[in-house]
């Protein structure tokens, strides 16, 4: 190892996260192939799903950060072929097919009662006997989506709003005992049992006890984030700080990950043993606001000193920055945001607004944005980009994408 991780600066500590994160690679000049974004998916860990389409679909936009061009159906060929698999891996996710063992024990929880999730668990105890004819419907007549068995005699409200069916479904994807075998083109979940969507080596692996599987969902979430406090870690697979944390002493004690510290930060960090530190970062990407370089709000402040919060669900008058705003990496710094949009039927990339961090000198990053900017739109199949007057890097955007 060129150096031993044990004190380090803070930009050192963001090559080791953008690093770990899958920004460390040239990208290719032809489009990346499902192959690829398979790979990416096992690096990264998890690769969180939401339904926003305002621009693209969010899981779409961690791929293409790191990939650049790609196959915009990698990810449904990737989940037919059994490489990837839905879950509640982070939020909903797409996560690596060898790890689905690692999630039997939060699977087995909520079907025991041992962890209670929303209105699932006790709308299944009100409804037992519905939800296992439902189940059974499943396994005899094959995939379905929560429409095609829906009971709902009313317009359907709010996002969120389920009828009995979806709620039965849902407790049984939470439970394993569905999976998703895809989406649908209206986005909404394909259900089928796991004997019809795992592969056979995954499907009869051994199932790890829950301290042995937690400990595992650790390692890999120190190595996918490169840098991490013990909360990051718990974080990155949603585990409670409580339960992980003498986890991870028990890491630190075998070796497996090592206590360092960073400049300015107050908790110790971690690193897996194996971790090395690249020497330079030179990345140029838009960012998901689900991305998992970003999820983490008070992360992103302590590693890149960059303040982030989404305002989707903001009301439009009290937004700072705009509806579906990207965070913006150059180097190993995040240099600003851009509030984007896809307008389909004018084959435009629309920027309604373009912040640069205090202190960015926007001739030293605009070209490069620019460049990024005018891939995403050649990747989307848009023909033009557009970019607003909101925000104090709209001019110098501008004049560089006219360029």
């Amino acid at each position: 190892m060129p150096k031993r991780l044990d004190e380090l600066s803070i930009v050192e500590a963001r090559r080791l996260a953008l690093a770990a994160q899958g920004f460390g690679s040239t990208r290719t000049r032809s489009a990346s192939s499902t192959a690829d974004v398979v790979a990416l998916v096992k690096k990264l860990g998890v690769v969180q799903i939401d339904s926003v389409n305002v621009l693209v679909r969010s899981q779409e936009l961690p791929l293409f950060a790191r990939l650049g061009n790609h196959d915009r159906s990698a990810i449904p060929k990737a989940t037919s072929q059994g490489k990837i698999f839905e879950y509640w891996g982070h939020e909903a996710a797409h996560l690596p097919i060898e790890i689905q063992p690692l999630f039997r024990w939060k699977m087995h929880a909520a079907r025991t009662g041992k962890a209670k999730h929303w209105g699932l668990t006790s709308f299944y105890e009100g409804n037992k006997a519905y939800v296992n004819r439902l189940l059974k419907h499943v396994e005899k007549n094959g995939p379905l989506t929560a429409r095609a068995v829906s009971t709902r005699t009313e317009k359907k409200g709010t996002w969120w709003d389920w009828d009995e069916a979806k709620t039965a479904l849902e407790y049984l994807f939470l439970t394993g005992q569905v999976m998703s075998s895809g989406r649908g083109s209206d986005f909404a979940r394909v259900y089928d049992v796991p004997e019809r969507v795992l592969p056979a080596k995954v499907l009869n692996a051994a199932t790890p006890n829950e301290r042995d599987a937690r400990k595992q969902l650790l390692v890999r979430a120190a190595v996918a984030q490169g840098i991490a406090t013990a909360d990051d870690l718990a974080d990155y697979y949603r585990q409670r700080p409580a339960a992980a944390k003498p986890l991870i002493a028990e890491l630190v004690e075998d070796g497996v990950l090592r206590e360092v510290s960073v400049d300015g930060w107050k908790q110790p960090a971690l690193v897996h043993r194996d971790s090395k530190l690249p020497a330079r970062m030179n990345a140029v990407a838009l960012l998901s606001p689900f991305d998992s370089l970003v999820w983490c709000r008070p992360r992103n402040e302590r590693l890149f000193n960059f303040h982030y919060r989404i305002e989707i669900y903001t009301p439009k008058p009290k937004r700072k920055f705009g509806y579906y705003v990207l965070p913006v990496l150059c180097g190993d710094t995040l240099v600003g945001r851009l509030d984007m949009k896809s307008d389909r039927a004018a084959s435009t990339l629309r920027i309604e607004g373009a912040y640069l961090e205090r202190g960015v000198s926007a001739p030293r990053v605009a070209g490069s944005i620019a460049r990024e900017v005018r891939s995403m739109a050649d990747w989307l199949g848009l023909e033009r980009t557009f970019v607003g007057p909101r925000g104090d890097f709209s001019l110098a955007l501008r004049i560089a994408l006219n360029k």
